[in-house]
Parts: C-alpha cells; structure tokens; sequence
C-alpha cells in the first residue's frame, strides 16, 4: 500500500467540532485517534457551511423520501435550495482534495448517507428513508469512494469492509498518479488476486479477463473499467466461507514445504474460524508466518495478508 496518508471527508461533529443545532459535538475517539493516526480528515459541516448559525432551529427532512425538503422543525422554514446550492459548490470543491473515502454523521438530515427520517408533508410517522442533500450529491459525484456512517462502523465486518476498502481506493490512486500503464495495472491486479477472491469471485474473473485483454482498450477506458469493477467487487461482504476458501488456497502453496503436522495445524485454525470460533486473525497470522519462513514471493506481495496496519485490530473481530 501507499506510504502517503490518505486523505478521507468527515463530518465535522464527529472530530469534535462544536457544530451541531445546539452548539454541541459528537466525537467519536475510534474515528478521531485511531483511524486519525493513518488518515487526514477533511472536515465538513453542510449546516454551518451553508450559512446557518451555531445555535440554531432543528432541521428535519419532508415530503418524497426520493427528494426530501430540508426545513427547520418548528418554524417550517425551507432550506432545501441554499442547502442544494451550497452542495454542488462543495462536491466540486471537495473534488481537488483526492479523497479517498467518506464518514458521515448517522442519521443526520443534512449529513445523514441514508435511513434518515423522512417526514410526511401532512405530519404523521417519519419513514427512514431519507439521505441528506449533501450525501446524496457527493455520492452522486464520487461513486466509487467508499462512503461509511459513524452508526454503521460500530459494526465490526462493516468497519473491516470500509476500512479495507479505503486502502485499497489509496493504493489505486497512488497507482493512477504514477504514470499507470498496462503493465503497471498487471502488477496491481496481481497483488488484489486474493482479495477480490475472497468477496466474490465473479468480479475477480471479470478483472482477470478486462486485464488479460487489456491491450484491446485504450488505456483511460481501461484504467476507467477497472476501478469500477474493482471497487463494485470489493463492496460485497467478504464471508466465513468465502475466507476461509481463500485461506485454503494460500495453504496450497506451501504443499512442498509444510511438514503434515504444520498443514493439519493450519487446516484446524481454518476450519475453527469457518465455525466462528476464533477471528480471522489467527489463521492469518499463522500463514504469514509460512510466508516469511518459506520466502514466498508472490503471496508476501498479496494485499489480503495485510490488507489495513495490524494495530487497527480489525481481523480480531471478524
């Protein structure tokens, strides 16, 4: 991966920005000092960047869940076309930050990504339907970044698979801002093999092939094909099952080299994490250490073995 930090969007609050409708923050410290030590965050406030107040009235969203209206809670008044025209600026803005991803504030009317309240015109029960108008556009302008909730990364197989995800979004713009070229994207595509085989193996045969026959693009359709491919295949979740097959398959290369007691070890640890129970790190662990003992060259270069720093503890809970 990248040696540079990534830069990554945030909403404000959750770096402990005093932003929010009542003058308060909501710091999440997982957010700010453990991922903060891989990552700079480029902040933002949709509310207080469009121009309204810290204190101010509550926002709710109203009307069509598809293209709710952003309206203060008491007073009724309509923000929805200052909000939209503050968005389009930023999203243009935000396009010369090379992001890699995005983190946005759970439930939010203006930052919430999605299953925020949407309520009925004529008052009733809200709908949680709704994404805010920012979130909705950035998205709309960046979709193959990665884009996660601070709610959702409680979740430890969601917090792996964003995480994941974003080194991997790093590593492809390292690679595009190197001069990239077919050769350099056969290497690249080398390194994910593993990888894209343990979230779905449809995508991974899709790239091989879009690589194989990659002198028959030009190379920007080429570059343009695969990241999307690329990022599609790596949104779907990695499972026991799927782990576990690409675990076996690593195993494999080590048939000349293991002693049968060392490959029964291995195929235990495996099947103890297909069963759920011990994290996917343990049977990790034990394979890299076959990698470095044995000097396999080629799985030592494979981003699955070390796919996000090891202090993030993240193969622990999964």
């Amino acid at each position: 991966m990248s040696s540079e930090r990534m830069h990554v969007g945030i909403s404000a609050c959750l770096l402990g920005h005093k932003v929010r409708y009542d003058g308060g923050h909501q710091l999440d410290q997982y957010i700010a000092r453990t991922l903060g030590r891989y990552m700079d965050f480029v902040h933002v406030c949709p509310e207080v960047e469009c121009g309204l107040p810290i204190p101010r009235e509550a926002l709710r969203l109203v009307g069509d869940p598809a293209m709710p209206r952003l309206v203060t809670r008491e007073s009724r008044v309509d923000h929805t076309e200052r909000m939209r025209a503050w968005a389009e600026r930023k999203v243009e803005e935000l396009s010369r930050e090379e992001l890699s991803g995005f983190i946005f504030k759970s439930r939010s009317p203006s930052s919430g990504m999605e299953r925020v309240k949407v309520y009925p015109e004529g008052g009733g029960q809200p709908v949680l339907k709704g994404a805010g108008i920012f979130p909705r556009l950035f998205m709309e302008r960046f979709p193959l970044l990665p884009v996660e909730d601070d709610g959702r990364l409680h979740d430890p197989a969601l917090r792996e698979n964003f995480i994941e995800r974003l080194f991997v979004m790093h590593a492809w713009q390292s690679f595009q801002a190197s001069s990239p070229s077919l050769g350099g994207l056969v290497s690249f595509h080398t390194k994910l093999k593993l990888q894209l085989m343990a979230h779905s193996r449809k995508h991974y045969d899709e790239l091989g092939r879009l690589v194989a026959h990659g002198k028959e693009l030009a190379l920007p359709e080429l570059l343009a094909r695969y990241a999307r491919t690329l990022m599609e295949g790596l949104k779907i979740r990695a499972t026991p099952r799927k782990h576990a097959n690409v675990l076996q398959h690593i195993l494999g290369h080590f048939k000349k080299e293991l002693a049968p007691d060392e490959k029964q070890e291995a195929l235990e640890l495996i099947e103890h994490y297909r069963q759920g129970n011990v994290p996917l790190i343990v049977p990790v662990t034990l394979l890299n250490h076959f990698v470095r003992k044995y000097g396999k060259a080629y799985l030592a270069e494979q981003y699955y073995l070390r796919p996000h720093p090891l202090d993030l503890r993240l193969r622990n809970e999964i």
